[in-house]
């Protein structure tokens, strides 16, 4: 999908809410408490392994696309999450890892497909029409 200058803005902000849900969902699962701001204290490494994937494999070109942006997103966000939340002796688990790939994978590359289902389903109506 091509984009334009601007439109990578709700594509980055579609990401970062998403990991913070995904913190959020993580947290209150736990009863960990203090939901708003322990949902930012796990949700940075994972935000700033995202942010990583954008800079390094320049998302705002085609930030929508699930391959390879939502891919590369998807990837650095866990795979830097886990080893910033092993450096600042943060829980890093095989469990949780899991919950990780699969949790950030379906939020990450699914607004992404989804997306990409509707504008194919509205580009074929209009042909139609």
């Amino acid at each position: 999908m091509p984009s334009s200058l601007r439109s990578w803005i709700p594509a980055a902000a579609a990401d970062l809410v998403l990991i913070l849900v995904f913190a959020a969902i993580g947290r209150d699962a736990h009863a960990r408490g203090d939901i708003i701001t322990g949902a930012f204290i796990t949700a940075w490494p994972f935000l700033a392994g995202a942010s990583a994937a954008w800079v390094v494999m320049r998302v705002w070109r085609a930030p929508y696309a699930v391959w390879p942006s939502g891919v590369c997103v998807w990837i650095g966000a866990v795979l830097i999450g886990m080893l910033l939340r092993a450096v600042t002796g943060q829980t890093v688990v095989l469990p949780f890892v899991i919950v990780a790939l699969i949790s950030l994978g379906i939020f990450l590359l699914g607004f992404r497909a989804l997306l990409a289902l509707i504008l194919r389903t509205s580009r074929k109506q209009q042909r139609k029409a």
